[in-house]
């Protein structure tokens, strides 16, 4: 699965997206990225799936894209 990265988080893991093997759940892609770049262990973000919004710990499956987001305002 492709996983990519916007804002300050592409300054915490210094690449904008990276490609993931099998993981089956968001909580398990936090830990496996957390564990390769420790940075994001100490920011905020939000986590998409396929261009969806999640909370709390979503399934994941081998095509899956998912974008973590710093915090954004709108206008």
């Amino acid at each position: 699965m492709e996983v990519l990265f916007f804002g300050s988080l592409i300054d915490e893991t210094s690449i904008s997206n990276i490609q993931v093997d099998t993981v089956s759940d968001t909580n398990e892609l936090i830990q496996i990225l957390c564990k390769r770049y420790p940075g994001l262990g100490s920011v905020k973000y939000f986590i998409a799936v396929n261009e969806k919004m999640v909370q709390g710990n979503t399934a994941l499956n081998l095509n899956d894209t998912v974008a973590l987001m710093p915090p954004f305002s709108g206008g």
